[in-house]
């Protein structure tokens, strides 16, 4: 009788195909293919410099609003987007410095929908104009006080006289999701078929749930020919979620800050966003965007709000590609894709192996015995593992505990002393005349300075 599988009998030997006849192996991370999904074709506008000053402890002088936009041209984003020139007269000379500054990035401004913002606006050399007015009721009653038919017209108006002058023009709606969604459709394609650049929709709450992104992204380019830019606040966390989705639904641009910074708890966040990506297309996203700059630009910006890059942070923050648990830290020496999805590689970062813990493993201790260029057998290993672990249960250690320790026992070994480990413990280096005394002591001087110079 021929083998049967137990779950549902179907003939192994009948369905075994050899490997060269199997289809090739696709990535679990990787969407099923869409002909509207821009996954692999988008863009970003980088709004660091106008959301990013919505944030609580911001504040931009002229001369780090071009090093910021200076650093994220050097990164590659599509789009740089700046605070309203109508805002105040020194946002308005920022405004004009950043356009002339001959970036290779296109350089946009984002106005409400009123005449006298886009006549400021189109002065200031910029190379497009991102136009917003609230559609939401909440928005229409207690905020610019206008209903849909104003809303209409003044688009039309503004969106006419930008066109004029031959710049780019995106008209959004406000707090898109709590929008009617005839109201919305209505809007986008009557801007539409004036010939918008883009359309935007733009969750300003925080409120979308990526199952909600996909539907209204996917209704709206039925109804749009023109592009798809989004803005994702992050008040409730969906905001990576919420970009990423987008794409999939067939949206062609992402807003982004650097750090998410923004109103409230910000936007998508420009790192976060790199991080979903370069899983979903490594080769697009490496080709466009220099990722080794990301760290840089964090620091940078974070410095100038002064807050502290989090601890888990994606990519950059000092935990991201740190592993602890035994388990992990043998696999990933092995292979690190076992516990990685992301490369630190390629965003010039590398790896830590925390083996300073409890919860360490011998393969982790191997591996820094290797660092250290010693010389130990893995049952030795073993034996100094165990150590560390024992002191590891009584009190917190860091690497110089357990180098000092690594360090005693491979001296203990090399000269035959019995110079308990832990007496190491405390001392950032062993000094190699003090074991050299100790070993003499013992009775066991003999041959050993070669051996002390190199555990040292």
């Amino acid at each position: 009788m021929a083998s049967t599988n137990g779950t549902n009998g179907a003939d192994v030997k009948k369905d075994f195909k050899p490997l060269g006849e199997r289809p090739p192996l696709r990535s679990p991370y990787v969407g099923v293919p869409d002909f509207l999904s821009n996954v692999s074709n988008f863009k970003i506008i980088e709004s660091t410099l106008r959301e990013g000053e919505q944030f609580a402890n911001a504040f931009f002088d002229t001369a780090k609003k071009i090093e910021i936009a200076k650093a994220l041209d050097d990164f590659g984003v599509d789009y740089i987007e700046l605070t309203s020139p109508a805002a105040s007269e020194q946002s308005r000379k920022d405004c004009e410095a950043i356009c002339k500054l001959g970036l290779k990035a296109k350089i946009l401004t984002h106005i409400r929908c009123h005449m006298d913002d886009a006549r400021i606006a189109v002065d200031t050399g910029v190379d497009g104009v991102d136009v917003v007015i609230g559609t939401s009721s909440f928005l229409r009653e207690h905020s610019h006080g206008k209903d849909m038919d104003y809303i209409h017209r003044s688009a039309i108006e503004v969106i006419e006289f930008v066109k004029s002058k031959g710049i780019e023009i995106r008209f959004s709606s406000e707090d898109s999701f709590r929008s009617d969604l005839v109201d919305l459709l209505s809007i986008y394609r009557a801007v539409d078929k004036i010939g918008v650049n883009r359309v935007g929709i733009a969750d300003t709450v925080g409120c979308a749930g990526p199952r909600q992104v996909y539907d209204l992204v996917r209704t709206l380019r039925g109804v749009v020919h023109c592009d798809i830019e989004t803005h994702f606040h992050n008040d409730t966390g969906c905001a990576i979620a919420n970009a990423y989705t987008a794409l999939e639904a067939g949206a062609t641009h992402i807003d982004t800050s650097v750090l998410g910074i923004g109103e409230r708890n910000g936007i998508t966040p420009l790192g976060g966003l790199m991080a979903r990506m370069i899983v979903a297309d490594r080769d697009y996203v490496r080709g466009k965007y220099k990722l080794e700059k990301l760290r840089d630009i964090e620091n940078l910006v974070a410095e100038a709000v002064e807050v502290n890059i989090p601890f888990n942070n994606y990519i950059t923050g000092f935990c991201a590609f740190t592993h602890k648990a035994g388990i992990h830290a043998k696999a990933i020496l092995a292979n690190p894709s076992t516990y990685e999805i992301v490369n630190p590689a390629d965003f010039g970062l590398t790896r830590y192996v925390h083996f300073a813990s409890r919860l360490t493993g011998w393969n982790a201790i191997k591996s820094r015995v290797d660092q250290l260029d010693l010389s130990l057998t893995d049952a030795q290993i073993k034996e100094c593992t165990a150590k560390i672990k024992q002191l590891a249960d009584v009190r917190s250690l860091n690497v110089d505990d357990v180098d000092s320790i690594i360090r005693q026992y491979h001296f203990n070994v090399k000269t035959g002393s019995n110079t308990p480990l832990l007496d190491a413990v405390g001392r950032n280096e062993i000094d190699a005349e003090t074991l050299l005394k100790k070993a003499h002591a013992n009775g066991n001087g003999n041959g050993v300075n070669e051996e002390a110079a190199k555990c040292c």
